[in-house]
């Protein structure tokens, strides 16, 4: 193979597919990307065996062909050369030689044939969804999914489609997020799908808004992502999602509009009289007033108020402050709705879009002293 391509459009790639190469593999060849010329492109290929990216740009090909290269070794070069264009090559078998001005580097590679296959997506069913639509689908779902949890299903975001509707819904058994939009899709096509939150957070970085062409592309146990000029493809995770349909109240009968930037403020200061041992704040609905306090013997009490809406009896109930400002951070708006039913139920979040924040209290065990919280079982 011979091409030459721009430094700034091989970093630009090369920013796109670094995280996808495993640091320590379980097969020796993972830590490689597969290199191809083919018709007046460089494409770039990685893969850890459950996701795998291809993206690639314009060049020049002299001579088409392909070689595998240490990911790692090959991104810490291109990024050091200065020249603007870069010349690969492969003279040799399986050494590539990368040439930019008067500088001429050889690295050893393995030879394509090791390097696995991406998937074919010939029987795979296309999802019409825009690049805004899914990229807002998937940021306001994946930061309430688990991470590491033993139930490996909450590792991820479940998908279910179903009469002509897609449904995106996280958790981690202390909040949940739900948000669906409308699809132009055949009305008797359903499934239901798990999306590894690796995998989401990767479509997350590529999805451009922008892009004039972005396609979901769904199959039995794998799904696959291109928008402009990436591919994303990764398995998806097994097992049975919990349903979470039953811990959404279906009854709140108390509701407050919330300023979402004052509370985001006062939230984070708060926080602040929090710790580890007791990261929670108490949330105390008198009439007119929201006030959040937190008490620590360790550090000191922090105690802040805002006007709300609110009428009715005193309500008392803490919540863990940094899944509360996760939540308010991914809603929109100006105000919010906060509803619950009383201290002992999840209280649930909503503002102008689809989306429904579902998030558990924590337990007050003597109401007179504002610290003493610990965690309800978890819903999932």
């Amino acid at each position: 193979m011979k091409a030459v391509v721009a430094k700034a459009d091989l970093l630009a790639l090369i920013g796109k597919i670094q995280s996808i190469v495993s640091h320590k593999p379980a097969i020796p060849v993972l830590a490689n990307i597969l290199i191809e010329a083919i018709d007046d492109q460089i494409i770039l290929n990685a893969t850890d065996l459950t996701t795998s990216m291809r993206c690639f740009c314009e060049a020049k090909v002299i001579e088409e062909g392909a070689v595998a290269l240490p990911g790692r070794r090959f991104f810490q070069l291109a990024r050091e050369l200065t020249a603007p264009q870069i010349k690969i090559s492969c003279p040799q078998n399986d050494i590539a030689e990368i040439t930019a001005g008067s500088s001429v580097f050889k690295i050893n590679g393995v030879n394509k044939s090791e390097f696995p296959t991406l998937t074919n997506l010939a029987n795979a069913s296309q999802i019409p969804l825009s690049a805004a639509v899914l990229k807002e689908m998937l940021t306001k779902t994946a930061f309430s999914a688990a991470r590491e949890d033993s139930r490996h299903v909450l590792n991820g975001i479940f998908v279910q489609i179903l009469d002509k509707k897609a449904s995106f819904i996280s958790t981690d058994g202390k909040r949940l997020a739900k948000v669906h939009t409308e699809i132009d899709l055949d009305p008797s096509f359903q499934g239901s799908y798990i999306l590894p939150l690796k995998a989401v957070e990767e479509m997350i970085k590529m999805l451009d808004e922008n892009s004039s062409r972005t396609s979901l592309n769904l199959m039995r146990d794998k799904v696959c992502l291109e928008n402009s000029n990436v591919v994303l493809i990764t398995k998806l995770l097994s097992g049975q999602y919990p349903d979470v349909e039953r811990v959404i109240p279906e009854s709140t009968p108390i509701k407050v509009n919330l300023h979402r930037e004052e509370l985001i403020s006062l939230l984070r200061q708060v926080a602040l009289f929090t710790s580890e041992a007791c990261g929670s704040i108490r949330f105390v609905f008198t009439e007119g007033q929201l006030d959040l306090i937190a008490v620590n013997s360790d550090i000191g009490e922090g105690n802040v108020n805002m006007p709300v809406d609110y009428k009715g009896d005193k309500l008392e109930v803490a919540f863990n402050p940094f899944y509360f400002l996760d939540i308010l951070r991914h809603s929109k708006d100006e105000t919010v709705t906060f509803a619950i039913q009383d201290a002992y139920n999840p209280g649930v979040i909503t503002d102008s879009s689809t989306a429904k924040f579902v998030i558990m209290p924590m337990r007050l065990q003597e109401p007179a002293v504002a610290a003493n919280v610990s965690e309800k079982p978890a819903f999932a």
